[in-house]
C-alpha cells in the first residue's frame, strides 16, 4: 500500500491527529531538556501522547558499529537516513494497526536503539509470537493527538526538508522548534558533559547554521524560534500554538501520477540539472580561491580540485537519475544538492588543511 493509501486509510479509521515536530539547534543549547519538559507538560495538561526521538541517544553505538564501512561523513548520511526509515515504518505501521519489524538491512544497533527509545514512552509494544520474532506493535493514543518530537542539531535545512517530505507522503502535522542560543553559552555546557564534542567542531557546526525562514520557504512557514534565554520549564503559549496549528493543519499528501510526474520530470529535469551546475561550479571556484589564501600546497589544491569535481559530477549525476522519483516535487532539488555539496565541501577541505598543518 503506498503512503496516500496509508493516510487514507487512517482518516477512514476516524480522526486521528499526527504530528511531527523538527527540534534544531546546536549542541548544549538545551534541546535535550526542552524536550523532556515539553513531552512532560503535554502528556499531563492535554493527555496527548508524546515521543521524543534524541538523535543524540539512538544514533551513537549504531555510529560506531557501522563507521568502518566507509568514509565517516557518508556512513553518518546513510545512519541518519535509515533512522528516518525506521521511523516511516513505524507511522505505517501505527496508521495500519500492524506490527513492526525492522527494514531490509537496518544496522542492527540503530534498530534497537530505536525501538528501546519508542518502548520507553510507551509507542510500542511486544507483538504477539505469532507475529514472526523480533516484531513489535505500535501503541496508538487512547485519546488526543500523537506528537513525534525529533531532537537533532539539523543544522542543514535539507536535513529537515527530509522530514517535512515524510510528514508531506503521509498527511502529517509538521513545525520546526529552532532553539536559539549564544555560541559562548554552548561551548561553556558542552564543556561541563562528559565526553564533550570538541569546541571547533561546535564552532563550524554554527557557521554552517541554516535557520528556519518562512519567509523565503513555504515549507518552513510553521517555525518558531525560541531564544534559550527565554527557555522554562513550561510551554509557552506561542509554543503550544505552533504545535496545535501543525495537528490541526496537516501536510497535504501528493497523490501519485505517473503520466503527469513523468511530464514534469521531462520539463525540470534539464533546468534543475543546469542550475545545479551552475550553482556547483561556483563554490568549487570560491572554495578553490579560500584554499589558495589559506596557502594551500599546490599538489594538495590539485588534489582538492578533482575531489571537488568529482562530487560535483556525482551529485548532479543523483540529481539526473533521481531514484526514479520526479525532481519537481519529492526527490531532491536544487537547494537540498547545493546543501549536501556545502556539507562534503567542507569535510574535504577540512582534511587538506589539516593535513598540510
Amino acid at each position: 500500500m503506498k503512503a496516500g493509501e496509508d493516510a487514507r486509510a487512517a482518516r477512514g479509521e476516524g480522526p486521528r491527529r499526527l504530528g511531527l515536530c523538527v527540534l534544531c539547534g546546536l549542541p548544549a543549547a538545551g534541546k535535550s531538556t526542552l524536550a523532556r519538559a515539553l513531552s512532560h507538560q503535554l502528556r499531563r495538561e492535554r493527555r496527548w501522547a508524546v515521543g521524543v526521538v534524541a538523535y543524540d541517544d539512538v544514533m551513537p553505538d549504531a555510529f560506531l558499529e557501522a563507521a568502518a564501512a566507509g568514509p565517516l561523513p557518508s556512513r553518518w548520511k546513510a545512519l541518519r537516513r535509515e533512522l528516518l526509515t525506521c521511523l516511516e515504518g513505524f507511522l505505517r505501521a501505527l496508521l495500519l494497526r500492524g506490527p513492526l519489524s525492522a527494514p531490509p538491512g537496518a544496522t542492527e544497533a540503530l534498530w534497537e536503539a530505536f525501538t528501546a527509545c519508542l518502548r520507553a514512552q510507551g509507542l510500542l509494544r511486544p507483538a504477539p509470537a505469532a507475529e514472526g520474532p523480533a516484531r513489535h506493535l505500535p501503541t496508538p493514543p487512547a485519546a488526543g493527538p500523537l506528537l513525534l518530537v525529533l531532537d537533532d542539531n539539523f543544522y542543514y535545512r535539507s536535513m529537515r526538508h527530509e522530514v517535512y517530505q515524510l510528514a508531506r507522503r503521509y498527511s502529517l502535522g509538521f513545525c520546526q522548534l529552532f532553539l536559539d542560543c549564544p555560541l559562548e553559552t554552548c561551548l561553556q555546557r558542552n564543556g561541563r558533559r562528559p565526553g564533550a564534542l570538541p569546541a571547533e567542531t561546535i564552532r563550524l557546526m554554527r557557521r554552517k547554521m541554516e535557520e528556519p525562514n518562512p519567509q523565503k520557504n513555504a515549507w518552513e512557514h510553521n517555525s518558531l524560534t525560541v531564544r534559550s534565554s527565554a527557555c522554562s520549564a513550561e510551554a509557552s503559549p506561542e509554543l503550544t500554538g505552533l504545535l496545535l496549528a501543525a495537528l490541526e493543519n496537516p501536510v497535504t499528501c501528493v497523490e501519485d501520477n505517473a503520466e503527469q510526474k513523468e511530464a514534469d520530470r521531462a520539463v525540470c529535469s534539464s533546468s534543475a540539472l543546469h542550475q545545479a551546475d551552475q550553482a556547483l561550479r561556483r563554490i568549487v571556484s570560491q572554495t578553490m580561491k579560500e584554499a589558495k589564501d589559506a596557502r594551500l600546497r599546490p599538489p594538495d589544491l590539485k588534489l582538492l580540485a578533482e575531489a571537488l569535481n568529482q562530487l560535483r559530477a556525482e551529485l548532479l549525476r543523483d540529481l539526473r537519475l533521481g531514484g526514479q522519483a520526479p525532481l519537481c516535487s519529492q526527490a531532491l532539488g536544487v537547494p537540498d544538492v547545493v546543501a549536501l555539496f556545502h556539507e562534503e565541501k567542507d569535510s574535504l577541505v577540512h582534511k587538506y588543511l589539516s593535513e598540510q598543518h
